[in-house]
Protein backbone atom coordinates (compact mmCIF):
# COMPACT_ATOMS: atom_id res chain seq x y z
CA UNK A 1 0.00 0.00 0.00
CA UNK A 2 3.00 2.52 0.13
CA UNK A 3 2.28 3.91 -3.28
CA UNK A 4 -0.92 5.22 -2.15
CA UNK A 5 0.77 7.63 0.34
CA UNK A 6 3.01 8.91 -3.08
CA UNK A 7 1.52 12.57 -3.76
CA UNK A 8 1.87 12.23 -7.24
CA UNK A 9 -0.41 10.35 -9.67
CA UNK A 10 0.44 6.93 -9.53
CA UNK A 11 -1.84 5.99 -12.65
CA UNK A 12 -1.04 7.72 -15.88
CA UNK A 13 -4.05 6.83 -18.64
CA UNK A 14 -2.37 6.46 -22.50
CA UNK A 15 -4.81 6.52 -25.26
CA UNK A 16 -6.07 8.32 -28.56
CA UNK A 17 -5.88 11.92 -28.48
CA UNK A 18 -9.89 13.06 -27.35
CA UNK A 19 -10.79 16.22 -29.34
CA UNK A 20 -14.01 16.49 -26.79
CA UNK A 21 -17.59 16.95 -27.13
CA UNK A 22 -18.76 18.29 -30.52
CA UNK A 23 -19.82 21.34 -30.65
CA UNK A 24 -21.23 23.53 -33.62
CA UNK A 25 -19.00 26.39 -34.69
CA UNK A 26 -15.84 28.28 -32.98
CA UNK A 27 -11.94 27.29 -33.72
CA UNK A 28 -9.97 24.77 -32.43
CA UNK A 29 -6.23 25.37 -32.19
CA UNK A 30 -4.21 22.10 -32.96
CA UNK A 31 -5.42 18.06 -32.53
CA UNK A 32 -4.15 17.62 -29.33
CA UNK A 33 -1.04 15.14 -28.24
CA UNK A 34 0.07 13.22 -24.90
CA UNK A 35 2.95 14.20 -22.90
CA UNK A 36 3.43 11.79 -19.85
CA UNK A 37 5.31 14.27 -17.24
CA UNK A 38 1.99 16.05 -17.00
CA UNK A 39 0.29 12.60 -16.07
CA UNK A 40 1.91 12.89 -13.03
CA UNK A 41 0.87 16.14 -11.99
CA UNK A 42 -2.73 15.93 -13.61
CA UNK A 43 -3.81 14.44 -17.59
CA UNK A 44 -1.17 13.85 -20.29
CA UNK A 45 -3.11 15.35 -23.07
CA UNK A 46 -2.64 18.86 -24.41
CA UNK A 47 -5.26 20.44 -26.75
CA UNK A 48 -7.07 21.21 -28.52
CA UNK A 49 -8.04 24.53 -27.75
CA UNK A 50 -11.34 25.78 -28.26
CA UNK A 51 -10.73 29.60 -29.21
CA UNK A 52 -13.76 30.89 -30.82
CA UNK A 53 -14.41 34.66 -31.19
CA UNK A 54 -14.48 36.04 -27.82
CA UNK A 55 -11.46 33.39 -27.39
CA UNK A 56 -9.25 35.02 -30.40
CA UNK A 57 -10.27 38.59 -29.38
CA UNK A 58 -9.01 38.08 -25.71
CA UNK A 59 -6.09 37.18 -27.05
CA UNK A 60 -5.41 40.16 -29.33
CA UNK A 61 -6.17 42.60 -26.32
CA UNK A 62 -3.91 41.28 -24.00
CA UNK A 63 -0.87 41.15 -26.78
CA UNK A 64 -1.92 44.48 -26.97
CA UNK A 65 -1.26 45.47 -23.06
CA UNK A 66 1.41 43.36 -22.37
CA UNK A 67 3.39 45.33 -25.58
CA UNK A 68 2.22 48.59 -24.04
CA UNK A 69 3.43 47.65 -20.59
CA UNK A 70 6.25 46.19 -22.13
CA UNK A 71 7.69 48.94 -24.20
CA UNK A 72 7.11 50.96 -21.59
CA UNK A 73 9.31 49.38 -19.35
CA UNK A 74 11.61 49.31 -21.72
CA UNK A 75 11.56 52.59 -22.67
CA UNK A 76 12.21 53.66 -19.04
CA UNK A 77 15.39 51.82 -19.15
CA UNK A 78 16.77 53.76 -22.32
CA UNK A 79 16.04 50.80 -24.45
CA UNK A 80 18.70 48.36 -22.78
CA UNK A 81 17.63 44.76 -22.91
CA UNK A 82 20.23 44.22 -20.46
CA UNK A 83 18.44 46.66 -17.98
CA UNK A 84 14.96 45.35 -18.92
CA UNK A 85 15.82 41.92 -17.98
CA UNK A 86 17.79 43.26 -14.75
CA UNK A 87 15.43 45.61 -13.41
CA UNK A 88 11.71 43.97 -14.86
CA UNK A 89 10.91 43.60 -10.84
CA UNK A 90 11.57 47.27 -10.20
CA UNK A 91 10.03 48.51 -13.65
CA UNK A 92 6.66 50.36 -13.91
CA UNK A 93 3.59 51.50 -15.61
CA UNK A 94 2.07 54.20 -13.43
CA UNK A 95 -1.14 56.06 -13.81
CA UNK A 96 -1.65 59.34 -14.56
CA UNK A 97 -0.96 62.14 -11.66
CA UNK A 98 -3.47 63.02 -9.32
CA UNK A 99 -3.82 66.40 -11.02
CA UNK A 100 -5.39 65.38 -14.22
CA UNK A 101 -8.54 63.76 -12.10
CA UNK A 102 -10.23 61.52 -14.50
CA UNK A 103 -8.90 63.91 -17.96
CA UNK A 104 -7.42 62.18 -20.36
CA UNK A 105 -3.75 62.42 -20.03
CA UNK A 106 -0.90 63.31 -22.53
CA UNK A 107 0.33 59.06 -23.45
CA UNK A 108 3.54 60.20 -21.54
CA UNK A 109 1.64 61.38 -18.39
CA UNK A 110 -0.67 58.14 -18.05
CA UNK A 111 -2.05 58.01 -21.20
CA UNK A 112 -0.43 54.82 -22.00
CA UNK A 113 -1.56 53.35 -18.48
CA UNK A 114 -5.11 54.23 -19.34
CA UNK A 115 -4.70 52.59 -22.82
CA UNK A 116 -2.66 49.28 -21.71
CA UNK A 117 -5.90 49.41 -18.82
CA UNK A 118 -8.77 49.34 -21.23
CA UNK A 119 -7.36 46.75 -23.35
CA UNK A 120 -6.29 44.55 -20.22
CA UNK A 121 -9.52 44.95 -18.72
CA UNK A 122 -10.99 43.96 -22.56
CA UNK A 123 -9.10 40.49 -22.26
CA UNK A 124 -10.07 39.85 -19.05
CA UNK A 125 -14.14 40.63 -19.73
CA UNK A 126 -13.81 38.35 -22.89
CA UNK A 127 -12.08 35.33 -21.48
CA UNK A 128 -14.91 35.42 -18.98
CA UNK A 129 -17.62 35.77 -21.57
CA UNK A 130 -15.79 32.58 -23.60
CA UNK A 131 -15.61 30.85 -20.33
CA UNK A 132 -18.97 31.14 -19.66
CA UNK A 133 -20.23 30.38 -23.38
CA UNK A 134 -17.90 26.96 -23.04
CA UNK A 135 -19.30 25.84 -19.82
CA UNK A 136 -23.16 26.33 -21.20
CA UNK A 137 -22.22 24.94 -24.17
CA UNK A 138 -21.25 21.25 -22.15
CA UNK A 139 -24.23 21.37 -20.61
CA UNK A 140 -22.12 22.58 -17.42
CA UNK A 141 -22.90 24.77 -14.11
CA UNK A 142 -21.18 27.92 -14.90
CA UNK A 143 -19.95 28.34 -11.49
CA UNK A 144 -16.08 28.47 -12.85
CA UNK A 145 -16.51 31.74 -14.82
CA UNK A 146 -18.48 33.02 -11.35
CA UNK A 147 -15.78 32.13 -9.14
CA UNK A 148 -13.62 34.12 -11.98
CA UNK A 149 -16.32 37.24 -11.86
CA UNK A 150 -15.52 37.52 -8.12
CA UNK A 151 -11.67 37.79 -8.83
CA UNK A 152 -12.62 40.27 -11.70
CA UNK A 153 -14.66 42.14 -8.98
CA UNK A 154 -11.56 42.87 -7.19
CA UNK A 155 -9.24 43.79 -10.36
CA UNK A 156 -12.03 46.78 -11.30
CA UNK A 157 -12.36 47.61 -8.09
CA UNK A 158 -8.60 48.71 -7.81
CA UNK A 159 -7.84 49.96 -10.97
CA UNK A 160 -11.51 51.54 -12.11
CA UNK A 161 -14.22 51.30 -9.38
CA UNK A 162 -12.67 52.91 -7.20
CA UNK A 163 -10.95 55.72 -8.64
CA UNK A 164 -13.69 56.71 -10.70
CA UNK A 165 -15.15 57.07 -6.69
CA UNK A 166 -12.60 59.40 -6.05
CA UNK A 167 -12.36 61.55 -8.66
CA UNK A 168 -8.92 60.40 -9.96
CA UNK A 169 -7.02 57.87 -11.83
CA UNK A 170 -3.78 58.13 -9.92
CA UNK A 171 -5.53 56.29 -7.23
CA UNK A 172 -5.50 52.98 -9.04
CA UNK A 173 -2.68 50.92 -8.91
CA UNK A 174 0.69 50.80 -11.07
CA UNK A 175 1.37 47.85 -13.77
CA UNK A 176 4.68 46.53 -12.22
CA UNK A 177 5.49 44.01 -9.64
CA UNK A 178 7.50 45.82 -6.58
CA UNK A 179 5.88 49.11 -7.55
CA UNK A 180 2.61 47.37 -7.21
CA UNK A 181 3.26 46.17 -3.42
CA UNK A 182 4.88 49.10 -3.14
CA UNK A 183 1.62 50.55 -3.89
CA UNK A 184 0.20 48.32 -1.03
CA UNK A 185 1.94 49.42 1.33
CA UNK A 186 1.68 52.85 0.77
CA UNK A 187 -2.11 52.00 0.62
CA UNK A 188 -2.36 50.86 4.14
CA UNK A 189 -0.25 53.51 5.57
CA UNK A 190 -2.23 56.41 4.20
CA UNK A 191 -5.34 54.99 5.58
CA UNK A 192 -4.37 54.08 9.09
CA UNK A 193 -3.68 50.58 8.39
CA UNK A 194 -6.06 48.39 6.30
CA UNK A 195 -5.23 45.69 8.89
CA UNK A 196 -7.88 47.65 11.18
CA UNK A 197 -9.99 46.76 7.98
CA UNK A 198 -13.30 44.53 8.89
CA UNK A 199 -13.49 43.63 5.05
CA UNK A 200 -9.52 42.90 4.80
CA UNK A 201 -9.79 40.77 7.87
CA UNK A 202 -12.69 38.32 6.18
CA UNK A 203 -10.47 38.39 3.07
CA UNK A 204 -7.50 36.85 4.83
CA UNK A 205 -9.22 33.89 6.65
CA UNK A 206 -11.55 33.03 3.88
CA UNK A 207 -7.78 33.19 1.95
CA UNK A 208 -6.26 31.04 4.81
CA UNK A 209 -9.86 28.96 5.29
CA UNK A 210 -10.40 28.24 1.56
CA UNK A 211 -6.31 27.30 1.65
CA UNK A 212 -6.97 24.92 5.00
CA UNK A 213 -10.32 23.36 3.14
CA UNK A 214 -8.68 22.40 0.18
CA UNK A 215 -5.69 20.85 1.73
CA UNK A 216 -8.09 19.00 4.23
CA UNK A 217 -9.90 18.06 1.20
CA UNK A 218 -7.34 17.14 -0.84
CA UNK A 219 -5.81 15.21 1.81
CA UNK A 220 -9.05 12.93 2.61
CA UNK A 221 -8.98 12.12 -0.90
CA UNK A 222 -5.92 11.06 -1.23
CA UNK A 223 -5.87 8.97 2.31
CA UNK A 224 -9.06 7.07 0.83
CA UNK A 225 -7.76 6.50 -2.98
CA UNK A 226 -6.96 3.15 -1.96
CA UNK A 227 -11.15 2.37 -1.86
CA UNK A 228 -12.17 4.76 -4.93
CA UNK A 229 -12.38 7.99 -2.94
CA UNK A 230 -11.12 9.63 -6.23
CA UNK A 231 -14.50 8.53 -7.75
CA UNK A 232 -16.09 11.39 -5.77
CA UNK A 233 -19.12 11.47 -7.84
CA UNK A 234 -20.22 8.18 -7.13
CA UNK A 235 -19.25 8.68 -3.49
CA UNK A 236 -21.77 11.64 -3.41
CA UNK A 237 -24.63 9.41 -5.12
CA UNK A 238 -24.07 5.93 -3.21
CA UNK A 239 -21.85 5.99 -0.26
CA UNK A 240 -19.20 3.79 -0.31
CA UNK A 241 -16.33 2.74 1.95
CA UNK A 242 -14.23 5.28 1.02
CA UNK A 243 -16.76 8.17 1.88
CA UNK A 244 -17.18 6.26 5.28
CA UNK A 245 -13.84 6.02 6.48
CA UNK A 246 -13.36 9.86 5.19
CA UNK A 247 -16.29 11.41 7.15
CA UNK A 248 -15.11 8.96 10.42
CA UNK A 249 -11.92 10.26 10.49
CA UNK A 250 -13.10 13.92 10.66
CA UNK A 251 -15.79 13.19 12.98
CA UNK A 252 -13.39 11.67 15.19
CA UNK A 253 -10.80 14.36 14.86
CA UNK A 254 -13.00 17.33 14.76
CA UNK A 255 -16.25 16.31 15.80
CA UNK A 256 -17.97 16.80 12.61
CA UNK A 257 -17.74 16.19 8.68
CA UNK A 258 -18.51 17.73 5.32
CA UNK A 259 -20.22 15.44 2.66
CA UNK A 260 -18.32 14.56 -0.41
CA UNK A 261 -20.86 16.79 -2.28
CA UNK A 262 -20.58 19.91 0.59
CA UNK A 263 -16.98 20.07 0.34
CA UNK A 264 -16.44 21.56 -2.64
CA UNK A 265 -19.36 24.27 -1.72
CA UNK A 266 -17.29 25.05 1.33
CA UNK A 267 -14.02 25.23 -1.21
CA UNK A 268 -16.27 27.11 -3.30
CA UNK A 269 -17.69 29.65 -1.48
CA UNK A 270 -14.15 30.37 0.13
CA UNK A 271 -12.01 31.08 -2.12
CA UNK A 272 -14.97 33.34 -3.89
CA UNK A 273 -15.40 35.74 -1.30
CA UNK A 274 -11.48 35.76 -0.42
CA UNK A 275 -11.46 38.42 -3.33
CA UNK A 276 -15.55 39.59 -2.96
CA UNK A 277 -15.17 41.04 0.76
CA UNK A 278 -11.32 42.15 -0.21
CA UNK A 279 -12.67 44.60 -2.88
CA UNK A 280 -15.84 45.81 -1.05
CA UNK A 281 -12.77 46.40 2.14
CA UNK A 282 -10.48 48.18 -0.94
CA UNK A 283 -14.01 50.02 -1.90
CA UNK A 284 -14.47 51.76 1.43
CA UNK A 285 -11.63 52.80 2.09
CA UNK A 286 -11.13 56.83 0.98
CA UNK A 287 -14.50 56.71 -0.03
CA UNK A 288 -16.18 56.17 3.29
CA UNK A 289 -13.85 55.21 6.06
CA UNK A 290 -10.57 57.95 5.42
CA UNK A 291 -8.29 56.12 8.85
CA UNK A 292 -9.06 52.32 9.65
CA UNK A 293 -7.47 52.42 12.69
CA UNK A 294 -9.50 55.90 13.80
CA UNK A 295 -12.35 54.37 12.73
CA UNK A 296 -11.12 50.54 14.82
CA UNK A 297 -10.38 52.53 18.09
CA UNK A 298 -14.36 54.01 17.87
CA UNK A 299 -15.94 51.35 17.44
CA UNK A 300 -13.66 49.20 20.07
CA UNK A 301 -11.80 47.07 17.74
CA UNK A 302 -8.52 48.79 18.26
CA UNK A 303 -7.33 50.16 21.68
CA UNK A 304 -5.89 53.69 22.26
CA UNK A 305 -2.11 53.45 22.32
CA UNK A 306 -0.57 55.93 25.29
CA UNK A 307 1.55 59.29 24.18
CA UNK A 308 4.67 58.12 25.39
CA UNK A 309 6.33 61.44 23.77
CA UNK A 310 5.82 64.33 24.19
CA UNK A 311 3.26 66.51 21.36
CA UNK A 312 5.33 67.87 18.76
CA UNK A 313 4.77 71.45 18.41
CA UNK A 314 3.97 73.16 15.11
CA UNK A 315 6.79 75.97 13.64
CA UNK A 316 3.94 77.39 11.73
CA UNK A 317 1.77 78.26 15.09
CA UNK A 318 4.58 78.99 17.26
CA UNK A 319 4.79 82.99 18.50
CA UNK A 320 6.32 85.39 15.87
CA UNK A 321 6.65 82.56 13.22
CA UNK A 322 6.99 84.34 9.76
CA UNK A 323 3.45 84.35 7.97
Amino acid sequence: MAEYQNIFSRVVIHGPVYAGVPVPGGWRAGRGSHRTLLGRIGDTQIGPIYLGLTGVASLLCGFIAIEIIGLNMLASVHWSPIQFVRQLPWLALEPPPPSYGLRLPPLAQGGWWLMAGFFLTMAILLWWVRMYRRARALGMGTHVPWAFASAIWLYLVLGFIRPLLMGSWGEAVPFGIFPHLDWTAAFSLRYGNLFYNPFHALSIAFLYGSALLFAMHAGTILAVSRFGGDREVEQIVDRGTAAERGALFWRWTMGFNATMESIHRWAWWFAVLCPLVGGIGILLTGTVVDNWYLWAVKHGVAPVYPHLFPAVADPAAATGAAP
